[in-house]
This record gives C-alpha cells, sequence and structure tokens, in this order.
C-alpha cells in the first residue's frame, strides 16, 4: 500500500483521494477544514494547511510516494515547483497558466516524474491523440469538451464544477489553436457554433486555450483546435460580462477604495455557481483525429457522456479518475521518465487507463467514420 498526498480537497480533489483510498494509504491537504469534512467522515487522513507555507508542504510530504496537485490554477505551478525541489514524484491537474517546460530541467535534475494536466481536457484528450500519433501521420486533431448542470437555471444556466476562478480564464484567456501549421490566436469566446450532441442536444462551442503543450510537442501535426462547450445562448451573456470589464483585473476607484472587477464579479458569481447538495451534472467530449493510416485515409471520433454517479459530480470522476489512472501507473513503475510529462506523452498507456476507467463507468466510444 502506497502513501500519496492529495492537495487540494475541492469536488475533484475530494473524488480524487476518495478513489485512491480504496487501494492506498492516502492524506488529503487543505487550507479550508470545511473541503475536508467529507474526507474525515470516510475515514480518510486530512491534515489542515496552506500549501504556499514551504515549511509545511516539505514536511507533510516528506515520507510519501506521490503527490497529486488538485489545486486551484494560481497556486499550481509555485507548489509543483516546490515539490520538485523537495524531490517528490508528482501528477498535476491544476490547470497553471504557466509554461510547465520551465520545471523540465530541474525536474531531470531531481530525478522527478512530474505528470502536468492530467484530467479530462488538458488530460484524456492528450492521452488519445498521443496513442493515435505513435501509430498515424495526423492531419488534424479537433476536441470540444464541456461539463454542463443537467437542469438549466437562468441566467448562467452552468455551475462550477472545478475552481471557478479558473473557469473565468477559459473566458478571459486568449485562445490559441494550429491552422494549416500556422499558430492563430483569437480572443477567448470566438467563432461561436452550434454543434448537435446525442443525450444531450445543440450546445454552443468557442475558440478556448485548451490545447496548451500539444502546442510545443505535436509541432508535426498541422491542425489542432479544443473548443469549449456551454447551453446555446451563453457566449452572449459572457461577452457582455467580459466586454463590460467585469473580469478586469485593473483596479478601479469606488468612494476612495480600489478594487479589482475581477474581484467584485467573482464574489457574486462564484455563489450562484457553486454546486449545491441536489444539483447533478454532465460531461460531454467529442474528439476527432483525421489522417492517413497504413497508407489509408482515415478519421476517428471519441465520444464521452458521463453523467453524476454516487454522490459524486461527473467532472470529478471523468477527470479525478483519468488522473488516479496516471498515477497508478507512476506507482506501479509502468511509467519512469524523469522530468515534465504533458498527458500525451502516455500515449502508449491509453488502454490501461481506458481500463481503469471502465471499471468506474467512464467510457469513451470510439468509430471510425466514412
Amino acid at each position: 500500500m502506497k502513501k500519496i498526498i492529495v492537495l487540494g480537497a475541492g469536488l475533484v480533489g475530494n473524488s480524487i483521494a476518495e478513489d485512491l483510498s480504496k487501494n492506498h494509504n492516502v492524506t488529503s491537504v487543505d487550507v479550508n477544514k470545511d473541503s475536508l469534512k467529507k474526507l474525515k467522515k470516510l475515514k480518510i487522513r486530512v491534515i489542515e494547511a496552506d500549501v504556499r507555507n514551504k515549511v509545511k508542504l516539505k514536511k507533510i510530504t516528506s515520507n510519501c510516494d506521490l503527490v497529486i496537485g488538485a489545486l486551484p490554477g494560481f497556486l499550481g505551478f509555485e507548489t509543483l515547483k516546490n515539490l520538485i525541489k523537495f524531490k517528490k514524484n508528482v501528477v498535476d491537474i491544476s490547470f497553471f497558466s504557466e509554461d510547465p517546460f520551465e520545471l523540465d530541467l530541474l525536474a531531470k535534475k531531481n530525478n522527478v516524474i512530474a505528470v502536468v494536466d492530467a484530467g479530462l481536457a488538458p488530460g484524456m484528450g492528450n492521452i488519445i491523440l498521443g496513442f493515435h500519433n505513435n501509430l498515424m501521420k495526423i492531419n488534424s486533431f479537433e476536441c470540444l469538451v464541456g461539463g454542463l448542470p443537467i437542469v438549466r437555471h437562468w441566467p448562467f444556466e452552468y455551475k462550477s464544477v472545478f475552481s471557478p476562478i479558473d473557469v473565468i480564464e477559459e473566458y478571459t484567456r486568449p485562445a490559441r489553436y494550429v491552422q494549416n501549421n500556422k499558430l492563430i490566436i483569437k480572443k477567448a469566446l470566438s467563432d461561436p457554433e452550434i454543434i448537435n450532441f446525442d443525450n444531450v442536444g445543440s450546445l454552443e462551442s468557442w475558440n478556448s486555450d485548451g490545447l496548451r503543450t500539444l502546442l510545443y510537442t505535436m509541432k508535426n501535426i498541422p491542425n489542432m483546435i479544443e473548443k469549449t462547450l456551454r447551453y446555446p445562448g451563453t457566449i452572449n451573456f459572457l461577452r457582455a460580462i467580459r466586454d463590460t470589464g467585469f473580469f478586469s483585473h485593473k483596479e478601479i476607484n469606488i468612494k476612495n477604495n480600489s478594487i479589482k472587477p475581477i474581484d467584485f464579479t467573482s464574489k457574486l458569481l462564484f455563489k450562484n455557481w457553486k454546486m449545491n447538495i441536489n444539483d447533478k451534472d454532465f460531461t460531454v467530449m467529442r474528439i476527432r483525429i483525421n489522417g492517413t493510416e497504413k497508407n489509408k485515409k482515415i478519421t476517428y471520433e471519441y465520444n464521452l457522456f458521463d453523467k453524476y454517479k454516487n454522490k459524486t459530480t461527473s467532472m470529478a470522476r471523468t477527470t479525478g479518475f483519468t488522473c488516479n489512472a496516471i498515477s497508478n501507473l507512476i506507482l506501479q513503475n509502468k511509467y519512469q521518465r524523469c522530468g515534465i510529462s504533458p498527458p500525451e506523452y502516455l500515449g502508449e498507456f491509453m488502454p490501461d487507463i481506458k481500463k481503469y476507467l471502465i471499471e468506474r463507468k467512464v467510457k469513451y466510444k470510439k468509430k471510425i467514420l466514412k
């Protein structure tokens, strides 16, 4: 039985800890004691601590076999950097904005395995792409993905199934994609399109910045794009908020007090976006990979439709269980590459990861398009 430390006890962090605790000795760490209550009831060891305290973080992780980072993005990079300095193997899902490859030499120097973006998208989408990249010449990769509440409530028609501050990043961070071997940068929420999905109906897609490491590791692929999915009508609503300045980090003065609009907006939105006890969600993802395999043109399509199960959100299941599948590969010494590893590096292990997910009723359906 291995010793695992899970940093962060949000919806996804809780799911990760609960799942891994069935076969491992798990300790969960969070600065908010309320976030740890559920795990405490499950008799999982918990520690209330701030990961920004390097001395405490080093002490907490000193005797563990693996650390999992399930923190908000703004804490992810520095925490990962510190863990690498502590010579700890890490699997991270924090979706930080910094370039993880800045830590590659440090990780190699310290003989550390560090897998980043080990969730859904980025995450499983990258693994699927990496698997096919080893077998064929790919011309295009498209990933459409979204997590939504089953019941739509106006005006937001959305519930935050991971760190809310990272959700806002999706609406403001410029979207990067590759078209005809050229990097294209557009505003987030650009190029809206209505797409129909089985089990769901019509959803609205837009450009988002989800390719991340693929922009550097898959330069052999001339066309790559990732889009976020929401209920129709969401884009205009979000554009109005963003373009008015509600997501701005630039301070404004109100009655001799300086305030960042993003702080005010977050305070209001997070209350409305919070998953309530009776809220249930679903996750939908469609991946298309087009190219040439064995001298024949071929297009693979993967579809995921997953719903809230066993008092666990779908996003926590689809993200957390992917993270855990990767974690087990490291704990079993199947994956031993030192340095920073984005999930596409684990393409050869897709069968193992899919098996782990299927055992937890997370199923990706593959078909060949004609």
